[in-house]
């Protein structure tokens, strides 16, 4: 029998179907970190995903799990699960590192507080991949080489004297990380070549994505196109840059539950952000004028006070996340608040994206439940046509979020049922995982959120029949006219 016949979903129409030294060193430091801040910052009980609720996984996707699993008996799985769970523990977090060269990519070509060069637009960047299997090893085209080699060189020289740059002293420590030592003038070489081969391998991977991608779309078939989006970066480093969109888009899916009855008023306490990311240099801009900042965790505690969803004493966020890097920021911040600190979130809007309008007046009312506006950074010259606003979140606000280390592929958060989450949110999360994680990762989840409570995801998950996750709607939004720019919000339920 077919894995498709034996796997049956239930998503009102979006049906998926299925697929398939020193390293160890820095993955082992990593796991060390965030053990050692999940034992400072919340003294919880964090467990991996026992055997006996990843079996039903194991045996309805057996065709596609991982080598070390496969034509196993059940009993020889039970007896490997717990030390194959922990060394693929470490395996996943090893991919921050690869992760943190995607962000300093990003930063090289759109950062403006290194170099006075031009930024990369949008257009040149797509024209990069589109040319990238024309000149040889991803090689720009003429045209834009100079301005990448300037960059380049004007980055190496910012992170041989980063000064009290938070983002030059972190590109350093990620060179550093790969061996480049800034002492004299020969690993400053050695810094550009790491720089611009890190550059090369983004283009060819974001050529390669984008093959896949017409691939998905050439079978006219939208859920097929969201299936393969959603898995899209599987083999890709774990980023954490984040932008401003996918909570516009979380807002308009929990309007549209509450005005459909689906998510009544009053109605949610816990929350659970998974991966909150952390603003190093945006997703979709890169900027890079101020400083580092979460921003989905204060985005959605906004958005369900403005709906009415829940109450400013009542409302709890938890964010859960397996980098060191948001827990030790997030863990920062409440401290902060404890001694009576705002935060403050920078948020800057570019028209020349040509956001819809209904974008804009989220863009213009963030915070106004949470903080009030106070003067924003000054916008840089080179970023002519970009405005900006700022928003002081209030320390009432910041202290009622915690933050968890926690891997959502192969780990929980236990607690007892009448402390579960009413809401867990997962945008660009899922997306780096193939089907076999993303089921596990569902099955951790179902184990967090209480009977009736709902997962929030813009991507499309597999629902296994042991599964009590339920797809139950979705909205689509868009965020400008440009084509594929926009989301689609997906709501699972915890069915009894």
């Amino acid at each position: 029998m077919s894995l498709q016949a034996v796997v049956r979903s239930r998503t009102n129409g979006i049906t998926p179907r299925c697929e398939t030294s020193k390293k160890c060193c820095l993955g082992f430091c990593l796991l060390l970190i965030g053990w050692t801040l999940r034992a400072t910052v919340a003294q919880e009980e964090i467990v991996y995903t026992p055997f006996s609720e990843a079996w039903p996984v194991l045996e309805a996707l057996s065709p596609i799990v991982p080598p070390g699993l496969r034509n196993e008996s059940p009993q020889k799985l039970e007896s490997v699960w717990p030390s194959w769970v922990k060394a693929h523990d470490v395996e996943i977090r090893e991919r921050l590192g690869k992760g943190d060269e995607d962000t300093i990519v990003n930063f090289l070509l759109f950062g403006t507080s290194f170099t006075n060069q031009p930024r990369l637009a949008a257009a040149q960047l797509r024209r990069l991949s589109t040319d990238s299997t024309e000149v040889p090893e991803g090689e720009a085209p003429p045209q834009y080489r100079a301005l990448i080699h300037s960059r380049v060189r004007d980055l190496v020289n910012g992170m041989a004297a980063p000064g009290n740059n938070e983002r030059l002293l972190f590109a350093r420590r990620v060179a550093e990380r790969a061996g480049i030592r800034f002492s004299g003038a020969a690993p400053n070489e050695r810094a550009a070549r790491y720089l611009y081969q890190n550059y090369l391998r983004v283009v060819r991977e974001q050529d390669r994505y984008q093959q896949l991608l017409a691939a998905a779309h050439s079978l006219g078939d939208p859920t097929e196109e969201f299936a393969e989006r959603s898995k899209l970066y599987k083999d890709r480093g774990l980023s954490l840059d984040t932008s401003l969109q996918p909570d516009f888009a979380l807002e308009a899916a929990l309007l549209t539950m509450r005005d459909r009855g689906t998510l009544p008023p009053g109605s949610v306490r816990r929350v659970g952000i998974i991966g909150p990311g952390l603003d190093f240099t945006d997703k979709q801009e890169g900027y890079d004028f101020y400083p580092t900042q979460t921003v989905q965790p204060f985005a959605v505690m906004d958005s369900l006070l403005r709906l009415g969803l829940t109450k400013p004493e009542e409302v709890e966020v938890v964010s859960l996340d397996l980098s060191p890097r948001v827990v030790g920021h997030i863990e920062r911040a409440r401290r902060a608040a404890l001694h009576g600190h705002a935060y403050t979130i920078q948020l800057p809007g570019d028209s020349a994206r040509g956001w819809k309008p209904e974008l804009v007046a989220y863009w213009k009312g963030f915070g106004d439940q949470i903080g009030n506006p106070v003067r924003p950074i000054d916008v840089p010259p080179s970023l002519q046509g970009t405005a900006s606003r700022a928003v002081s979140v209030r320390p009432e606000f910041v202290k009622r979020m915690r933050t968890l280390d926690v891997n959502i592929i192969l780990q929980r958060k236990e607690v007892p049922e009448d402390a579960k989450f009413d809401l867990l949110i997962a945008t660009n999360v899922f997306v780096y995982y193939d089907t076999f994680e993303q089921s596990l990762a569902l099955d951790n989840i179902q184990s967090m959120l209480r009977i009736g409570g709902f997962l929030l995801t813009n991507n499309l998950l597999l629902e296994l029949p042991s599964s009590k996750m339920r797809s139950v709607d979705y909205v689509s939004v868009e965020y400008s006219p440009r084509p594929a720019d926009g989301d689609r919000i997906v709501w699972y339920r915890h069915e009894p």
